[in-house]
């Protein structure tokens, strides 16, 4: 029987460890970048987390051991501490881990008092007494699960434990996978207002999630550059800034596949195209355009960037602007104008409300917003592309429900 099997929470637990790289990786980022603001950053290479030169040259890896559940003790005899000692030493002994790089063990485990790992820790570091300590259990504990790892740590010289020992620290009581979110919110405190914090964090480690997938799965000399994170940042605080709103990229880069389309082909808004004769490929567009405004919208009221009154305020303007323009495309059309001539009439009012943009705030310039909020108000027929799209559209209800 599978261990998973065996343990229902194994899967779970392997997955936020994982989880919890991508999140301490961006902590750790976030502090680094504020004393030296050029490396590089990779998940899955030398170690669970790396920090690089931006000549490639590995300055500190990272050993991550997560415990949502529990909180171990890190003993000297701790499968977790000699699991990761084992990587260090064969490593170091390989030539794949840099003589020169800082070894870091982050545990959310506890270390005990007069143990290795206290005194490999930052406060009472003795690395004397931390390589006698390893040296005794290494060379009489009889765990065979750090079998291995006894061996590796024992073919290295006395002098050799010693000086790989000097660059490692280990790191306890580290913050769980949730409890990350007070230490990172305390790091991006400057970049946004106190209220739209999460909402700050929530696209930062989106972006950041997206980018380390794309490190893990691209090429293996790719690295995530500090100046991408700065670059990020910046683009996120220039949207958080009262002039403007984030534009997330899920929405904008979402594309609609044919059943979901499909989907739209009911409402209101694509009953008014249709009474415009738009062609098909316009009414798949208008049906985008509604969606990811309509989605975009939804975020900003949810995460409190934007209150309902913004949002009427924006709807009110958009429908007096469309005022003039139907109303002076009532007056070009004069009786007795005949369909295609009010067909083209709606097609040029629908016109208008696709290329003119009025953006909720100064600068969200997304077109998107725009056009979409209008198909909004069409859906609620509270604007109209065709002369009589009121009687219109009553007519098509009358029907219907006389079908009904």
């Amino acid at each position: 029987m599978s261990s998973h099997a065996n343990n229902p929470f194994s899967a779970v637990d392997a997955s936020l460890g994982y989880l919890y790289q991508v999140r301490l990786s961006l902590l750790w980022a976030l502090r680094r970048i504020k004393f030296n603001p050029d490396f590089l950053i990779s998940l899955e290479t030398l170690d669970d987390v790396t920090f690089e030169t931006v000549g490639n040259v590995a300055t500190d890896l990272l050993q991550t051991k997560h415990h949502l559940r529990s909180k171990p003790s890190v003993t000297d005899a701790s499968p977790e501490l000699w699991k990761t000692l084992r990587v260090w030493f064969e490593g170091n002994a390989n030539g794949t881990i840099p003589s020169s790089a800082f070894l870091h063990l982050v545990t959310t485990g506890a270390i005990p008092p007069q143990s290795a790992a206290s005194f490999l820790s930052y406060a009472g570091r003795d690395i004397t007494r931390a390589r006698q300590a390893l040296d005794v259990t290494a060379q009489s504990s009889t765990n065979v699960t750090n079998k291995a790892a006894y061996a590796a740590y024992l073919a290295a010289s006395s002098a050799g434990r010693s000086r790989l020992l000097e660059r490692v620290t280990i790191i306890d009581n580290a913050p769980t996978i949730v409890e990350l979110d007070a230490d990172l919110k305390m790091e991006i405190l400057w970049a946004a207002e106190r209220e739209h914090l999460v909402a700050f964090l929530d696209r930062l480690e989106g972006w950041w999630m997206h980018r380390i997938l794309a490190q893990l799965t691209s090429s293996p000399k790719d690295r995530v550059a500090s100046a991408e994170l700065e670059s990020a940042m910046a683009s996120l605080r220039e949207q958080f800034k009262q002039d403007s709103l984030p534009i997330d990229d899920d929405i904008l880069d979402f594309v609609l596949d044919d059943e979901a389309e499909t989907g739209y082909h009911s409402f209101t808004f694509v009953k008014q195209l249709r009474l415009a004769d738009a062609g098909k490929r316009r009414v798949a567009i208008a049906i985008h355009n509604y969606y990811r405004a309509f989605e975009q919208r939804s975020r900003w009221l949810r995460d409190d960037l934007v209150g309902s009154f913004d949002v009427d305020k924006y709807e009110k303007r958009l429908v007096e602007e469309w005022e003039v323009v139907f109303a002076a495309m009532r007056d070009e059309l004069g009786d007795g104008a005949s369909e295609k001539v009010k067909q083209q009439a709606a097609r040029s009012v629908l016109a208008w409300a696709e290329c003119k943009s009025f953006p909720i705030r100064p600068n969200v310039t997304e077109p998107f917003i725009s056009r979409g909020s209008f198909h909004m108000l069409a859906d609620k027929r509270r604007v109209g592309w065709h002369p009589e799209f009121n009687e219109r559209l009553s007519e098509i209800l009358t029907q219907k429900a006389g079908i009904l």
